[in-house]
């Protein structure tokens, strides 16, 4: 199916006007400045790097950012383990999501770190495709690896900023909550969504290519 390409670019735009006014509004007063500051990095980087590549990437994938980008926009507002989504919750529901799954701890960082790995594989894919020709399961193993070595790299980038501003910045930046295997756990969860979305996207196209040969040449071809 060809997209208009006019369609397309209106559709990026709303994206980015609606994520840009989010991140204005939780820019305004953060729970920490420092560590927002700390936290946006990733964005001040990502965004630009989006942009410039854009017209690479499907919808789905600009998608899938938009939506990382916003909850990485709420998580750098109150600090990834004070977002209070159990007062949310109960406010809305009546019910505490943490009592609801006998969790004990804040678990956005966790939700957040498995979606960096379901949500920015998309573009990752794209973007290896179109520079790197990909036989076999090199198609599934490229991308997936890249993501994963991300996925280290940036427990390191978190060790190195904690150990270099220490104190209170440290501490938050981190957001270990008291466990020893959280950096572990992080890693882990990035991984599995990375795993998830490239088996899904590689058996899609699979599948997608399978029925084009069963169905031939269309009308006008062959």
């Amino acid at each position: 199916m060809t997209i208009n390409p006019i369609a397309r670019d209106r559709y990026r735009l709303v994206l980015f006007g609606i994520y840009l006014s989010w991140w204005v509004v939780l820019a305004i007063n953060p729970w920490y400045r420092q560590d927002w500051l700390l936290e946006n990095v990733l964005v001040f980087v990502l965004v630009p790097f989006a942009v410039a590549v854009h017209r690479r990437l499907s919808n789905r994938a600009i998608s899938a950012l938009f939506v990382f980008l916003a909850l990485h926009a709420l998580g750098a507002h109150y600090t990834y383990a004070e977002v209070p989504y159990d007062v949310w919750s109960e406010a809305l529901f009546g019910r505490s999501i943490n009592s609801l799954l006998g969790l004990e701890r804040n678990h956005f960082d966790r939700l957040v770190h498995f979606l960096y790995g379901l949500l920015i594989t998309p573009t990752a894919i794209e973007l290896i495709d179109s520079r790197v020709t990909q036989r076999g399961a090199w198609r599934y193993l490229l991308p997936f690896t890249f993501m994963a070595s991300h996925a280290a790299i940036y427990e390191v980038f978190e060790w190195f900023a904690a150990e270099w501003f220490g104190g209170d910045l440290g501490v938050a930046y981190l957001g270990t909550q008291g466990d020893v295997w959280d950096a572990q756990k992080d890693s882990a969860l990035a991984i599995l969504g990375a795993l998830i979305t490239v088996v899904v996207v590689r058996m899609r196209a699979d599948v997608l290519a399978r029925r084009r040969v069963q169905d031939g040449p269309g009308p006008n071809q062959g």
